[in-house]
């Protein structure tokens, strides 16, 4: 997708070199492309929502947003499909000359949040993502979860390095 199509793609030319001033706009559309690989991901085509404040500097256009999203993946425990709502906070300066920009830059009057959308985004999805924090997981000898055979206990094994020491006990012991 070609940078003057993008949906990430804001004008700024009324508030450029204009310190003080400052606009609000809300952008929705459905994700380009998928946001971040692994266990936890935003899927491409689900919806997004932000929301910006472009806020006019000496130095360029400071951008703060919140970005809505749904987050999809699948639990590292039971293998269950994960789905909840994702919001994000950010906040980057687009300088106006690449002098003195750090990261980004205003181009053609415009502001491109791609890259900051995605990377807030990506850096807020959870490593190993869960379907409820409580959730037991799978049982190891036999795959079936134990949330489906809740009677069920888990079978106790014992070290063998340790069974040799399993009939002692602390009172067991002979004093003299």
């Amino acid at each position: 997708m070609s940078a003057a199509t993008s949906p990430y793609r804001v004008s700024v030319r009324d508030i450029m070199h204009r310190p003080g001033e400052m606009r609000e706009r809300s952008l929705e559309f459905s994700a380009p492309e998928q946001l971040g690989v692994g266990a936890a991901y935003v899927a491409e085509g689900s919806p997004l929502a932000i929301e910006l404040r472009l806020e006019g500097l000496h130095d360029g256009i400071l951008v703060t947003g919140e970005v809505d999203a749904t987050l999809s993946g699948e639990c590292v425990r039971c293998l269950d499909p994960v789905s909840r709502p994702l919001e994000v906070e950010f906040q980057e300066l687009f300088a106006y000359s690449p002098e003195d920009a750090v990261d980004y830059t205003v181009h053609d009057d415009h502001v491109d949040c791609e890259p900051v959308v995605r990377d807030a985004v990506v850096l807020a999805l959870p490593f190993q993502p869960v379907c409820r924090d409580d959730c037991p997981g799978l049982d190891p000898e036999t795959g079936e979860k134990w949330a489906d055979h809740a009677e069920r206990k888990p079978r106790e094994v014992i070290d063998p390095r340790w069974a040799a020491l399993e009939g002692f006990r602390a009172g067991d012991t002979d004093t003299d």
